[in-house]
């Protein structure tokens, strides 16, 4: 192979590149690939048997709670009567031992005191309940 330079002179060879080749090996792959994809794709026919069964799709329960600004509590937008933490965690461990997998969504209004939040974190903690998430309202970022 000849390398000259680009003038237009008659004495030197003309530079370009061969592609030829190039598309040779891609149409050699491509053959290949379109051969060998369908032998890729074969199964082995299995005669399996037939089984009848419900399927285990039961969610767990859920308690939503919350609390508005004066620190009232609602069990699933039902005010609590029993204004006590211990009433609650009562309530709680009665709702685990029929469910075990509770989950337990917590909402407060943004006014409310912190402590109240505690308190009925804590509660749940001590009635068992394993899954706690805080249900709030997307906002714009700061």
């Amino acid at each position: 192979m000849a390398f000259g330079s680009f003038d237009s002179g008659s004495s030197s060879p003309m530079v370009e590149i061969n592609t030829t080749p190039l598309v040779d090996v891609m149409l050699v792959l491509l053959i290949i690939f379109l051969v060998t994809a369908p032998l890729m794709t074969q199964a082995v026919k299995v005669d399996l048997p037939q089984a009848s069964a419900q399927a285990a799709d039961t969610k767990p329960e859920t308690i939503r709670l919350a609390i508005d600004a004066q620190g009232v509590l609602y069990w699933n937008e039902t005010p609590f009567t029993d204004t006590s933490i211990q009433g609650l965690e009562s309530r709680l461990q009665a709702a685990v031992s029929a469910d075990a997998q509770l989950e337990v969504q917590l909402s407060a209004d943004r006014d409310t005191r912190y402590q109240r939040v505690a308190e009925i974190m804590a509660a749940a903690k001590r009635a068992g309940v394993t899954k706690l998430g805080f249900v709030t309202q997307p906002g714009e970022a700061r």
